[in-house]
């Protein structure tokens, strides 16, 4: 019969059999909530005094507004709720990359959309991932709770009305 194809090869003499190389192994995790953005000292060179020598000084770290909006953004990420104490402390140097990234240092936008994406920032490392965001309308949840209520199909049906082209 045309359209059917040959028939499939023996299983025992297919190169691929598509099985994971090694077992996924499940963990027990302890989330946790999210720190504050934390308070350090950088040093600040002034310039040189009289004998030539640099003067250093130690100033508390500003950051900028950008990086401030983005970590309190970080709080509402849908995984946010499952990160651990090391996705909070690896946000955190990356908190530090987008700050200095956000004071011009230009240099360090590839790392910053590596550590990124690593988290499903835009829509492709989503997919990459394979992670999807199910978004539900106040309709479809209306609906879903018509349904499961619904003894007939008129109860299903209730509240849709026809709508007649003119």
């Amino acid at each position: 019969m045309p359209g059917r194809g040959p028939a499939p090869k023996d299983a025992s003499k297919r190169a691929r059999r598509n099985k994971d190389a090694v077992e996924l192994r499940v963990l027990q995790i302890q989330p946790t909530e999210q720190p504050k953005l934390p308070t350090f000292y950088v040093d600040v060179n002034l310039g040189k005094d009289e004998d030539g020598a640099p003067v250093i000084v130690k100033r508390r770290f500003t950051w900028p507004a950008t990086t401030k909006s983005w970590w309190e953004m970080l709080a509402r990420h849908p995984l946010a709720v499952e990160f651990t104490e090391m996705d909070w402390a690896y946000l955190a140097e990356t908190a530090m990359i987008h700050a200095q990234f956000w004071k011009g240092d230009v240099k360090l936008a590839g790392e910053l959309r590596l550590r990124e994406a690593n988290y499903g920032f835009t829509p492709e490392d989503r997919a990459r991932l394979r992670m999807q965001f199910a978004l539900a309308t106040t309709a479809e949840v209306e609906y879903a709770e018509r349904v499961d209520r619904a003894v007939s199909s008129r109860d299903r049906m209730r509240g849709i009305t026809r709508k007649d082209s003119a």
